[in-house]
C-alpha cells in the first residue's frame, strides 16, 4: 500500500513538473502587444494584424488597448512584464510616458519594440518598427506642391495646416517632412496661411481627434473664409484630422473643396476621396508592418539581432534606436482600387 502511494505520488509529481515545464515553454513564447486606443480604425487593424500574424508564427499574444489613457497603458505594460511576456511590442500613447515602467522590463531583460511611435527618453527600447514618417510628410507636401503647380505658377494660394498629437513623436516627423517641402513657398508668398497658424504647437491636434480638428477648422472658416475667400489646400497629417476638416468644410464653406491630404486610408476617408471631398491619403499597409514585427520578434526569441534598415535617424534622447522603416505610398481616387481593393486590404462593399 505504501509502495502504491509512493508510486502515485511520484507520478503526480512528474505530471506537475511536466505541466510546469509546458507552462514555462508556453510563457517563453508570450508576446505583449500594447496599442493606444480602439477609437481610431487604424489601431484596430494594427492590433488585429499583429495578433493574427504572431499567433500564426506560434506565439502566445497578450493584446491590450488603453483607450488613450496613459496610466491604463502603463498598468497594462506592467501586467505584461509580470505576466511572463518575453518581448513587448508597444504603440505608445505618449512617447515620453513609459520610462519608469520600461525600466522594469529592462531589469528583466525583456526587449521592447516601439511600434510606429518612437518611445522617448529611455534606454529600455530595443528596436523601432515604423513607416518612414518623414517621407509620409514629404509625400503630402509634394502632393500639394504638384497639384497647385507651385514651381510654375505665381499664386498666391491659401493653405491651412493640421498635424497630430503633440505627445506623438511621429507628428513632428510628418509635420517636418511636409513643411520642408512647403515652407519655401510660404516664405516666397506663393502659399499664404491666412490664419497665421503655422508652428507645430499651434497646428497640433490633441489625440489626433476628428472633433478637435473640426472645431479648429470651424473657427478658421469663420475667421478667414466666411467672406468667400478661397481656400486652396489643407495639409492634414492623417485621416482623422482630415475628416474633421472635411466635416467643417461641408457645414460652413461654400467654395470649391480645397486639396486635402491625409494618411492611413481609413474607410470614411477613402469614401471621401471617391466622392471628391479628400484629395489623397498616404497608404501605410499595416500588414507589411506586422510582417516585419513578426520577423523581429522571431529573431529576438532565437537570441539573434532583429533585422533593421536604419541605424542613424531615430534618436529618442537617450540613444539612437535601431529601426526598420517600411515604405509608404499615396492613394487617391485614381489608384485606390489597385492599392486597397485588389490587394485585399478592403472589399469593394466596405467602400460603397
Amino acid at each position: 500500500m505504501k509502495k502504491k502511494f509512493l508510486s502515485v505520488l511520484l507520478a503526480g509529481t512528474m505530471l506537475m513538473g511536466l505541466g510546469a515545464g509546458c507552462a514555462k515553454k508556453q510563457d517563453s513564447k508570450k508576446v505583449g502587444v500594447a496599442m493606444p486606443t480602439k477609437t481610431l480604425q487604424r489601431w484596430n487593424q494594427d492590433g488585429d494584424n499583429m495578433k493574427k500574424k504572431l499567433e500564426a508564427a506560434g506565439f502566445q499574444v497578450d493584446l491590450q488597448y488603453a483607450d488613450n489613457d496613459i496610466p491604463t497603458q502603463q498598468n497594462q505594460i506592467e501586467n505584461m512584464i509580470n505576466g511572463g511576456c518575453k518581448v513587448l511590442v508597444i504603440a505608445s500613447i505618449d512617447g515620453s510616458s513609459l520610462g519608469t515602467v520600461l525600466a522594469a522590463a529592462q531589469e528583466k531583460n525583456i526587449p521592447v519594440i516601439a511600434y510606429d511611435r518612437l518611445i522617448m527618453d529611455t534606454e529600455a527600447v530595443s528596436y523601432y518598427a515604423t513607416f518612414d514618417n518623414y517621407q509620409v510628410g514629404t509625400i503630402q507636401g509634394e502632393y500639394i506642391r504638384d497639384q497647385l503647380q507651385l514651381d510654375s505658377t505665381d499664386g498666391p494660394y491659401n493653405i491651412e495646416i493640421f498635424t497630430g498629437d503633440p505627445g506623438d513623436n511621429n507628428a513632428r516627423f510628418f509635420y517636418g517632412g511636409a513643411m520642408d517641402v512647403l515652407k519655401p513657398y510660404i516664405d516666397q508668398g506663393k502659399l499664404v496661411v491666412k490664419s497665421g497658424q503655422v508652428d507645430f504647437e499651434t497646428v497640433a491636434t490633441a489625440d489626433w481627434s476628428t472633433e478637435n480638428a473640426q472645431k479648429r477648422m470651424d473657427a478658421i472658416i469663420a475667421g478667414q473664409y466666411a467672406d468667400g475667400t478661397k481656400l486652396d489646400a489643407v495639409l492634414c497629417s492623417n485621416d482623422s484630422t482630415a475628416l474633421g476638416v472635411a466635416n467643417a468644410l461641408e457645414a460652413a464653406y461654400t467654395g470649391e473643396y480645397p486639396i486635402i491630404t491625409g494618411q492611413d486610408c481609413d474607410i470614411a476617408n477613402v469614401k471621401n476621396m471617391i466622392n471628391g471631398k479628400q484629395s489623397m491619403s498616404v497608404f501605410k499597409d499595416t500588414r507589411t508592418l506586422a510582417d516585419q514585427v513578426v520577423e523581429m520578434v522571431k529573431a529576438i526569441m532565437e537570441g539573434k539581432t532583429a533585422p533593421t534598415n536604419d541605424d542613424s535617424t531615430y534618436n529618442n534622447n537617450k540613444k539612437v534606436v535601431p529601426s526598420f522603416l517600411c515604405k509608404p505610398v499615396f492613394a487617391d481616387a485614381t489608384n485606390y482600387k489597385e492599392l486597397l481593393v485588389d490587394s485585399g486590404y478592403y472589399t469593394e462593399d466596405q467602400l460603397k
